[in-house]
């Protein structure tokens, strides 16, 4: 294989060691490695960072391993190397050379002919940004089990409120969780608490506060709802984080631009730019984007047959907000997306459609932040009845047949 680089490094990263080989070509072609192990601590960094420069290594390459390359990746990312973070899959070894060692040199030996890319690692503003709103999602993930629990508590204490009141956690709802906390078990008086629409419903609500409540339970409820206060805090302090630490990305304008997009909020557009940035040349077009983010089929092709095949693995995290935002969108009335949500989920059912709708939101945002003079426009709930108006006028026909009736279709004049 032809040499692309005369000096380069191979790191094989663990929690508390790190295998580095330094794989030097000289003119001539002759090949001289040398390989030394380090630890993990800062100290142990920077001996690594002297070793490498003393070699005159231009080029280092390392496996994407956990959160291990991150505090290297740190300390390294000062321009004096060329820094590759490499998907783990790319990296497999051949039969019969697995070690540390063998691992180290592999990783040398690929990216001194050239044979590794290296994954989207953004600046050092953005991987905080991503860790804000990453965090964040997780908040919200634990609000919603801490919620789960308190109907179950409820169901076990045969307090049947989620079967009337819409939201359980609301300003109705939680005052009457309060006053079952207290030990006020009069249904009468608690379904006086009840707030707003929910007046209309204080029949069935005496009702549905008339159970067994017990010490336990209070106790129960007690914590939970401790436990969600806890978690609101915690994810408006992370919210107000975020913003701060999104001006130096987004302005108004943009934000405003991108806030018309159906299904898409603040905390939507936050989540997208901590994932994808606002410099769109890192991907060369919108399809490689949505490849790397895992929201589009994939390509196995063999015999010149195309293989069944699901969506890749990608961005998890960008991922999960673009379905949420789909959700969203499925529901905006006479809107491109709804259209196109229902036009897929009759025939390839309603995750796969949510799934292909996010992918259509995250290729706006990619031309929206590749022109930052554009404006989204919708295309309307009948964009895809307008594409082939014959072929949906033969469709309607024959299912009006198939109820029994004959049609007869004239064409409107003022068509």
């Amino acid at each position: 294989m032809q040499t692309l680089f005369q000096k380069v490094a191979g790191f094989d990263i663990h929690k508390k060691v790190i295998v580095a080989c330094v794989r030097i070509t000289s003119d001539g072609g002759r090949v001289k490695q040398e390989t030394k192990t380090f630890g993990t601590m800062t100290d142990d960094l920077i001996a690594l960072f002297d070793w490498c420069r003393s070699h005159g290594v231009t080029h280092i390459a390392m496996e994407s391993t956990g959160v291990f390359w991150k505090p290297i990746w740190n300390l390294f990312d000062n321009g004096s190397f060329e820094l590759l973070l490499v998907n783990p899959k790319e990296l497999k070894q051949v039969p019969g050379r697995k070690s540390d060692v063998k691992d180290s040199q592999w990783i040398a030996q690929l990216l001194a002919c050239g044979l590794l890319r290296s994954s989207f690692v953004p600046e050092r503003p953005q991987r905080e940004l991503r860790d804000l709103t990453r965090q964040r999602a997780q908040l919200h993930g634990e609000h919603t089990r801490c919620v789960n629990r308190i109907h179950k508590v409820l169901q076990d204490a045969n307090i049947k409120l989620s079967s009337v009141a819409t939201d359980v956690m609301g300003v109705s709802g939680r005052d009457m969780l309060a006053a079952l906390i207290t030990g006020n078990l009069d249904p009468d008086e608690m379904a006086e608490l009840a707030q707003g629409k929910l007046r209309a419903k204080i029949p069935d609500l005496k009702r549905a506060l008339t159970g067994k409540m017990t010490d336990h339970h209070r106790f129960l409820l007690e914590q939970y709802l401790d436990h969600v206060a806890h978690l609101e805090q915690q994810i408006e302090i992370f919210s107000e984080r975020i913003k701060k630490a999104l001006r130096p990305f987004v302005d108004e304008a943009l934000m405003e631009v991108l806030d018309e997009i159906p299904g898409v909020n603040v905390e939507m557009i936050e989540n997208v730019i901590a994932e994808i940035g606002v410099d769109m040349s890192q991907f060369p077009t919108a399809g490689h984007l949505s490849s790397w983010t895992g929201v589009c089929p994939g390509n196995e092709t063999s015999a010149g047959k195309r293989k069944k095949s699901g969506t890749t693995k990608g961005n998890t995290w960008l991922r999960r907000a673009l379905c949420q935002a789909a959700w969203g969108a499925s529901r905006t009335k006479n809107s491109y997306f709804q259209s196109q949500y229902r036009r897929l989920a009759g025939r390839r059912g309603k995750k796969r459609a949510a799934v292909a709708v996010g992918r259509g939101i995250l290729e706006v945002f990619y031309v929206l932040l590749s022109n930052r003079e554009l404006r989204y426009r919708d295309l309307g709930g009948d964009y895809f009845d307008k594409l082939d108006p014959e072929r949906l006028c033969r469709h309607l026909v024959k299912r009006i047949e198939s109820l029994g009736y004959d049609v007869d279709l004239r064409l409107n004049s003022a068509v």
